[in-house]
C-alpha cells in the first residue's frame, strides 16, 4: 500500500479528530490554494477521489514540514479537513512475502 493511499484511508479518522465546536474553513479552491502557498509555502503533494467523488488533496511544505488536507466538493467549494506539522513523503517498498497474506 502506498503512503498516499494509507494517508487517504486514514482521512476519516482525521475528520473525526476535529473539535465539534470548530466550523470548517471553506472557500474557493483558488483562494485556499493561494493562501496555502503564500502563508505556508505548501504545494500539492497528492490527489485522489473519495467515495463521494470529492477531490481530496494533500498540500505540504518541504521547507517547514507543514501539511494540509483539503476536500473539494462537486459544487466547487473547498474545505480544510486537517492540518499539522512534520510531513514526510515516503517511498517504501512493498514487504516481501506471501501476496495472499
Amino acid at each position: 500500500m502506498t503512503p498516499t493511499r494509507l494517508m487517504l484511508l486514514a482521512l476519516p479518522l482525521c475528520a473525526l479528530a476535529l473539535p465539534a465546536a470548530s466550523s470548517p474553513r471553506c472557500g474557493t479552491h483558488e483562494m485556499i490554494v493561494t493562501q496555502l502557498a503564500e502563508r505556508y509555502g505548501e504545494s500539492r503533494q497528492a490527489i485522489a477521489l473519495d467515495g463521494a467523488n470529492q477531490v481530496i488533496e494533500v498540500f505540504a511544505s518541504d521547507a517547514t514540514g507543514s501539511w494540509t488536507l483539503l476536500v473539494t466538493r462537486a459544487d466547487g467549494q473547498s474545505c480544510l479537513l486537517a492540518a499539522g506539522q512534520a510531513f514526510e513523503m515516503l517511498s517504501e517498498a512493498l514487504p516481501s512475502g506471501d501476496p495472499e497474506a
